[in-house]
């Protein structure tokens, strides 16, 4: 049931020290620094990324997520589901044009996990980082670290993820495209697309709101994600588990830390999705080869990390 939705559009991650940050997501993870704003907060973007920005850096007092923004089709659209969040019973504020540097307005909404979102219809468009529109190369031959090419989805942790996905699903026009269920059924993960990726958002069962598991940029190869570990360990960077496989999804992938203690991955390959596929599920009996498919069994870091 798809409602206009395009795609994730930004994420606002707390920070505890700008510097160090930057270090990471720009010279380690390779997203390109396109702005300052007035309150301090930095802009930064994957090379092939056409919106001005997907990643917002904040510093304050403790790290996490502070939300995630999703790109509508028009302001049409946006009026619509501005409507039928309300009516969902999400509280629901309108942010005006600006107040991300080159944004339109935001309609900010909470979730049932205690997260909270955002959509929007307009962004300025800067194109892809150093490539012309016409004629374009291969990549530009500039890039630093690991060379991230977007800013793909994030993976949330809070309770009642049941109401969240109900909606995702039903406001949003997300597709549930994986699961896993425990014995009786109940759902303790999902996985949502709103375009044929494996994923845009994940949530996961956990009796605290609002918590932050992840940001995911993706990577070409497999060999890039290789060469992401060994640029973690050149870095003396935190390092949570990987390179492996997941069976969810079947990404290719490496986990990492930025120094504040938010959790990174990158990926590259996974599987498609279209609106017409059932849910791919997984049993919770099953969840170490779920999540890490070669070692079959879960680091309880992964699991508890958060922030």
């Amino acid at each position: 049931m798809k409602k206009g939705v395009m795609r994730p559009g930004h994420i606002q991650i707390r920070v505890l020290d700008m510097d160090e940050a930057l270090g990471h997501y720009r010279d380690l993870l390779g997203l390109i620094e396109v702005h300052k704003d007035s309150e301090g907060r930095v802009y930064l973007k994957g090379w092939t990324e056409v919106d001005k920005f997907s990643v917002v850096l904040r510093e304050a007092d403790e790290p996490g997520m502070d939300f995630v923004g999703y790109k509508v089709l028009n302001n049409e659209v946006l009026d619509q589901l501005h409507k039928e969040l309300i009516e969902f019973g999400c509280k629901v504020e309108e942010i005006p044009a600006g107040e991300l540097d080159g944004c339109g307005r935001r309609i900010r909404f909470d979730s049932p996990t205690g997260h909270m979102f955002e959509i929007y219809a307009e962004k300025e468009q800067t194109g892809k980082w150093g490539v012309s529109k016409v004629n374009p190369e291969a990549f530009p031959m500039d890039l630093k670290g690991m060379k991230a090419t977007r800013f793909d989805h994030c993976l949330l942790y809070g309770p009642n993820i049941a109401g969240t996905i109900d909606l995702f699903c039903n406001v949003l026009g997300f597709d549930l495209a994986e699961q896993v269920v425990d014995d009786e059924g109940t759902r303790l993960a999902g996985f949502l697309t709103a375009s044929m990726k494996a994923h845009d958002v994940a949530f996961i069962e956990h009796p605290e709101p609002g918590k932050f598991h992840h940001s995911s940029y993706i990577l070409e190869t497999w060999e890039d994600v290789l060469r992401a570990a060994d640029l973690i360990s050149i870095t003396d960077t935190s390092l949570d588990i990987g390179p492996t496989r997941h069976g969810l999804t079947h990404g290719k992938t490496i986990y990492f830390f930025d120094p504040s203690g938010n959790r990174t991955e990158v990926f590259c390959g996974g599987d498609y999705h279209y609106p017409d596929h059932e849910p791919v599920t997984w049993l919770a009996k099953d969840l170490g080869k779920a999540i890490f498919y070669h070692d079959r069994q879960l680091n309880e870091r992964f699991l508890s990390a958060l922030t």
